[in-house]
């Protein structure tokens, strides 16, 4: 068998020096597995509420939130025959703006939210036919995009190189900075009363009659809890961690990512920028070029022919940018479920809740996810753009061998596009 797909489930980033008896509390309202952005936007939300909550978190070094670009993109993300999907995208772009303002109040901390937009581009005839279609697709959604031919998308973003074909300007695809929003939601969570606690890795949910009675972690402790959020991103369906018959199809898919350091002065895009190979998404002082798209299992190294194609895509679109110093190569593994959607909702056993599988989109459908998980853990239902995202719509709980044999093929042949 492969090396990487046999790699421990969770490698620890850090640990703290206390023993888990002494930091884990016996007993809160929720727990939660995870403590990346889904987990921490949950958190945060039914802390917020006024519930006691522990979020734990195992420190995954090759988590997908850390190495994110921090896009919004309902419009340019937009896939045929997936209008569930895009019906809560489009849902989760509404609520962000008030998602922003609330955890700037409770956190203190300003996330670099930039509503500047996203651009997507073409160069040369086949890409230009490729965007036509997405265009189209996007209207037939009621996606509100305009086309561009080569003068105004030049126009927009004038650092681009002149062989940029035409474009699609999508003025509600947002972006928010990775690097601040996390910090900003761990604050949140704590300023509001919950319980973080870092390092520690769950083994399992415990179970009392059929039902939810805590969390279970690999040193041995138990918080107790009636209410159990897996949130654990590529790791949701690790093995032991969910009880008998509970399966959640979610692996994990590798996206290696560039950041760039921009100096002060230098002209550079105004808003995000997508081709058919990458994004560049600017940031205060850098630029984040992502991402490839891989099979690889647990196998997060960064590669020569990773940065090769992120490199190669970039000077297509953007001159001069190669004498910009390299801050990092990272790499990230995305929580993937087998039809690329969230699985949000209840699991059959009674207090076990989800909330993985976000693929590419976690940043633009955390409010989302934070507002559907806590209606149904406050109220008993998840709200009506959530519904179809429940681990129900698979055969079983689970998946196929064949679906996720077709599913491995499709992203083999993606190679290294965004």
């Amino acid at each position: 068998m492969d090396r990487a797909t046999t790699r421990p489930p969770c490698d620890l980033r850090k640990q703290s020096g206390l023993g888990e008896a002494g930091k884990l509390p016996r007993s809160v309202d929720a727990a939660i597995a995870g403590g990346g952005l889904i987990g921490l936007a949950v958190g945060w939300r039914l802390a917020a509420r006024g519930l006691k909550v522990a979020i734990l978190d195992c420190g995954a070094a090759n988590a997908a939130s850390p190495m994110a670009s921090g896009m919004l993109a309902a419009a340019a993300e937009i896939e045929p025959c997936a209008a569930d999907l895009f019906h809560l995208a489009i849902e989760s772009q509404r609520l962000w703006p008030g998602f922003r303002t609330a955890l700037e109040a409770a956190s203190g901390s300003a996330i670099d939210y930039r509503d500047h937009g996203t651009m997507v581009v073409a160069i040369g005839r086949d890409e230009v036919d490729r965007l036509r279609f997405r265009f189209d697709l996007q209207r037939r959604a009621g996606a509100e995009t305009q086309w561009l031919d080569a003068a105004d998308a030049r126009a927009l973003e004038p650092t681009l190189r002149p062989s940029i074909s035409a474009g699609i300007l999508c003025p509600h695809d947002h972006q928010v900075e990775p690097r601040r929003l996390l910090p900003a939601l761990r604050q949140a969570f704590t300023n509001a009363g919950g319980v973080l606690i870092d390092g520690c890795t769950v083994s399992g949910v415990e179970l009392a009659g059929g039902r939810v009675c805590g969390l279970r972690t690999s040193g041995g402790g138990i918080v107790s809890a009636p209410i159990a959020i897996i949130a654990a991103g590529a790791w949701s369906g690790t093995p032991g961690l969910l009880p008998p018959g509970v399966g959640v199809p979610v692996r994990p898919l590798k996206g290696q990512s560039l950041s760039l350091w921009v100096p002060r002065g230098m002209e550079c895009p105004s808003r995000v920028v997508w081709t058919d190979q990458v994004h560049i998404a600017p940031k205060a002082d850098r630029l984040v070029v992502g991402a490839t798209v891989e099979e690889a299992g647990f196998d997060a190294s960064r590669t020569a022919g990773g940065l090769y194609a992120l490199l190669e895509a970039t000077r297509r679109i953007l001159p001069g940018f190669e004498e910009l110093r390299i801050e990092a190569l990272q790499a990230g593994l995305r929580p993937t479920s087998v039809d690329d959607a969230p699985i949000i909702g209840t699991t059959g056993v009674s207090g076990l809740v989800l909330g993985t599988g976000h693929h590419r989109n976690g940043y633009l459908l955390a409010p989302v996810t934070a507002a559907a998980i806590e209606a149904l853990v406050t109220r008993g239902a998840v709200p009506p753009a959530a519904e179809p995202f429940g681990l129900a719509r698979f055969a079983g709980g689970g998946s196929t061998a064949h679906e996720r044999q077709i599913h491995a093929d499709h992203h083999q042949r993606a190679g290294a596009r965004v």
